[in-house]
């Protein structure tokens, strides 16, 4: 195939769009990447880049940049919200410790989105364009054509879908079927550390209780701390990024927990919150030359950490399905048969989670946690294997 054969269009230039154009670039794809909004910007706060993901990365020349920016925690804990007890705490980073390949990276999503752009813009094969909201798509066979709500066009060989949980795309593919409540809200804000005076441990730490859990972890080089709380909520279910709620309302949430996340919320200059949602498995991801990615395809909850790194872990398997050329929809089909699977296992292991994080019974509590304790104490490696078919996991090597 010529490289006019190979021109892939992206809707959407979030953190699974601009890794999808890098990957397919690498694999001999001319890429146009196409973003409604009119910069490049990432609203949140932190995520945690798990060694599946970080793989990828290194693949692209970029775990060294990320590495730099962002922050390694020493281990993963689970703590109890209230009191603070350790429950349990994996070792990660430690430089005899290569059992997941790759290091565990917390980063802010500004930062990771300003290093994926940088690399794009630096790449000769990759053009982005801002201000260009996707409409739909058209597909006739040997090619695709993204339409955008200005009335123009533009045509390619493949076109990607990474336009988030309301996906333009997964819309016109499947019909318009509405992102599912999960019944939680999502608190989210940053803090300097110097502002705490007692400020959160050097690790990724999930703090569980009755009806609801926080997790916090470090950022910029372990200068900014990272909060996370999710709370049980029915009746709220705002959807923006940057909707506020009140220092008042965070601290009511988690009143009675540890001082470590009430002086965080104190500290707090800003309270952001939104409701989280969710999808069961799509029937597929593909329509002829046109298929998706990241969360248009399968949000998950954040209970394992693991959105942003399974929207990379598409990007790598897309582009190499497609890097020998050939026949596109038999590639995008053998794309979603191996990644289906793997991104169902991990959303149901995340909506597990909750339940897990949120237990009210001081009997179930008990009996959840007090076995976790003791492998933690006496059997560390096997809490430690419960992990490994995420992190361990290595899509790179499909490429080898």
């Amino acid at each position: 195939m010529t490289k006019t054969d190979t021109h892939a269009l992206i809707a959407g230039g979030g953190i699974g769009g601009l890794t999808a154009a890098l990957c397919l670039a690498r694999a001999g794809w001319s890429v146009d990447v196409y973003e409604a909004a009119d910069a490049l910007t990432e609203v949140g706060a932190g995520l945690q880049l798990s060694p599946n993901a970080m793989k990828v990365f290194d693949t692209l020349g970029l775990s060294g940049d990320i590495a730099e920016r962002g922050f390694a925690p020493e281990a993963l804990e689970l703590r109890l919200g209230q009191s603070g007890r350790r429950i349990f705490s994996v070792p990660v980073n430690q430089r005899a410790d290569r059992a997941w390949g790759a290091p565990y990276i917390h980063i802010h999503r500004a930062d990771l989105l300003d290093i994926l752009a940088e690399a794009a813009q630096a790449n000769s094969s990759i053009n982005i364009h801002l201000g260009a909201k996707a409409a739909g798509y058209e597909t006739d066979g040997s090619n695709t054509s993204l339409l955008f709500e200005d009335g123009t066009r533009a045509a390619g060989q493949l076109l990607l879908g990474a336009d988030g949980l309301h996906s333009t795309l997964r819309k016109q593919m499947l019909g318009d079927v509405p992102a599912r409540f999960t019944g939680n809200l999502a608190w989210r804000f940053t803090v300097p550390l110097e502002k705490l005076a007692s400020p959160p441990p050097p690790t990724a730490c999930v703090w569980a209780g009755p009806g609801r859990h926080a997790v916090t972890y470090r950022l910029r080089g372990g200068t900014l701390a990272n909060f996370v709380g999710i709370v049980e909520r029915h009746d709220w279910q705002g959807e923006s990024w940057t909707e506020q709620g009140t220092k008042a309302e965070a601290l009511g949430d988690f009143e009675g927990w540890d001082d470590t996340l009430a002086g965080l919320i104190e500290a707090a200059d800003s309270h952001y919150r939104w409701a989280l949602f969710d999808r069961l498995p799509l029937k597929t991801w593909c329509d002829s030359r046109v298929t998706l990615l990241g969360d248009a395809c399968h949000p998950m909850l954040p209970f394992q950490a693991q959105g942003a790194a399974q929207a990379i872990e598409d990007a790598y398997v897309l582009a190499n399905e497609v890097k020998a050329g050939g026949d596109i929809p038999a590639a995008l089909r053998r794309y979603e048969t191996t990644r289906k699977p793997r991104t169902s296992r991990i959303q149901a292991a995340s909506r597990a989670n909750m339940k897990t994080f949120h237990i009210r019974s001081p009997v179930e509590q008990a009996a959840t946690y007090g076995p976790m304790w003791f492998a933690g104490q006496l059997l560390p490696g096997v809490v430690r294997s419960r992990l490994d078919w995420i992190y361990g996991h290595d899509v790179t090597a499909m490429g080898r």
